[in-house]
């Protein structure tokens, strides 16, 4: 089969990528991205070739969600498709709604729309997020209403809609998705985890925003790439699904590092703020349709990150 994955050279395509290379159902892989991150990691190192057959299997598209000749050029042969694309950053940004809508939003719709006109793709992927819950004092599940409070959040809610309509026509997965750390050759180093650890690696000083008090949901980089490359094997019905593992105070994480670290400083940046909580429900609705897994360690994940750094 033809898959293709949209932001498929981001942090999370990367993952997915290298995932879906070594199936052996999947015969080509379409990387439809736009580079607007400046991030080619996925284009150096060891080539992506299926381990067994040693076959390169990767087709790389220069291409705008936006461009709609384009697009449904790419969707026309493609039997499965993965929505990564995203305008994103972290700490979400409440400026340029503009890009957000455009990006999130209508791109979406845009993909939506070459799909509805296609009768070759059987099977829709979209990664969603948790920043559509907003902030709240309880946990949430799949069945707590949305209330985003950033705009990156209201413009995934808003392409969540369009992606909704395919939820009666073909096999329709919105993956609701925590934020996401960990290594891969891609990763973002805006993203918290990453970002800590980084700066105490090379800096022993790291920063924190607000409090520090604030809870957020998580989710390994290797757990989404192996949940998302197992969705294209599994019969389950079309539906919203959470894909978090963890819930931490931000300040739970300083403690993990500063374990691994143990000359590490911290100042706070706005320590008289106390940011949203989000806390999302680890009794997962996935796990109707795919084992549970067991929970890692954070400071085992963390001591193997460390590992991975040059010096």
């Amino acid at each position: 089969m033809n898959v293709l994955v949209t932001g498929g050279a981001g942090y999370l395509g990367t993952q997915l990528v290298a995932q879906l290379v070594n199936d052996p159902a999947v015969s080509r892989i379409i990387v439809y991205d736009n580079l607007s991150r400046d991030n080619f990691h996925l284009f150096l190192g060891h080539p992506f070739t299926d381990k067994s057959t040693k076959e390169l299997k990767i087709d790389f598209v220069h291409g705008e969600l936006l461009d709609t000749r384009k697009l449904r050029s790419v969707v026309k042969d493609a039997d499965i498709v993965y929505h990564l694309a995203a305008k994103v950053v972290t700490p979400f940004a409440t400026t340029d709604g503009h890009a957000y809508e455009q990006t999130n939003h209508w791109g979406t719709a845009e993909l939506v729309y070459a799909i509805e006109e296609s009768s070759k793709v059987q099977k829709l992927i979209y990664l969603s997020s948790t920043s559509v819950y907003g902030s709240s004092e309880t946990l949430v599940d799949e069945n707590t209403r949305p209330n985003p409070q950033t705009i990156y959040g209201i413009s995934k809610l808003r392409a969540e809609d369009h992606v909704k309509r395919m939820f009666t026509k073909i096999p329709t997965y919105i993956m609701r998705c925590g934020n996401v750390y960990g290594y891969n050759k891609s990763l973002r180093f805006d993203a918290v985890i990453n970002r800590f650890m980084f700066e105490a690696n090379f800096k022993r000083r790291i920063s924190i925003h607000g409090d520090g008090k604030q809870r957020r949901a998580f989710v390994n980089v290797q757990r989404v790439g192996e949940v998302l490359g197992a969705l294209l094997h599994t019969d389950m019905p079309s539906d919203i699904y959470n894909l978090v593992d963890k819930n931490f105070q931000i300040l739970d994480i300083v403690d993990v590092v500063k374990a691994i670290y143990f000359d590490l400083e911290f100042i706070f940046v706005n320590r008289h703020l106390g940011l949203r909580e989000l806390s999302v429900d680890t009794e997962l609705k996935l796990f109707k349709y795919l084992p549970e897994w067991e929970e890692a360690s954070l400071l085992d994940e963390m001591e193997e990150f460390k590992t991975r750094f040059s010096f």
